[in-house]
């Protein structure tokens, strides 16, 4: 099962250091795929969740192991015309990102599919999930559907 790190964190939700480029760089470094939220503003590439808070480059975008949450029509533009693996969604079910992945709302596990968990949660092996986007993929880490 594959266990990403949403917004790079590790052990729970730490909203001081969510999206911030070193903390990304932390989960990375620990061999985690991270989401991360990208923005646009005035040209410019940014990470936040709520707001454009840290500039960062299209060489960072470019790792493999990110999966990019477009905050803005013009960032999901943006990253798709550069092959950025990425999605948009506001409150959809699911979504298809732009690998083809199926992305889950919280609490919708489709096979194949990654279901974002915000909170600790027993991994049912329902419909074989693909993997979980968690604020706790330490305590994920090994687990088998």
């Amino acid at each position: 099962m594959k266990v990403i790190s949403h917004r790079g964190n590790l052990t729970g939700p730490n909203k001081k250091y969510e999206n911030n480029p070193d903390y990304i760089i932390e989960a990375l470094q620990e061999g985690y795929d991270v989401e991360i939220d990208v923005w646009t503003y005035e040209n410019e590439l940014f990470l936040g969740h709520d707001i454009a808070e840290y500039k960062i480059s299209i060489d960072f975008l470019q790792n493999k192991k990110l999966w990019c949450h477009a905050k803005n029509l013009d960032a999901f533009e943006y990253m798709i015309s550069k092959d950025i693996h990425c999605f948009w969604h506001e409150n959809e079910k699911c979504v298809i990102t732009s690998n083809g992945v199926i992305w889950c709302y919280p609490g919708i596990f489709l096979k194949n599919g990654i279901t974002v968990m915000f909170e600790r949660e027993e991994i049912m092996k329902k419909d074989q999930i693909l993997g979980i986007c968690t604020d706790y993929p330490l305590e994920y880490t090994g687990v088998e559907l």
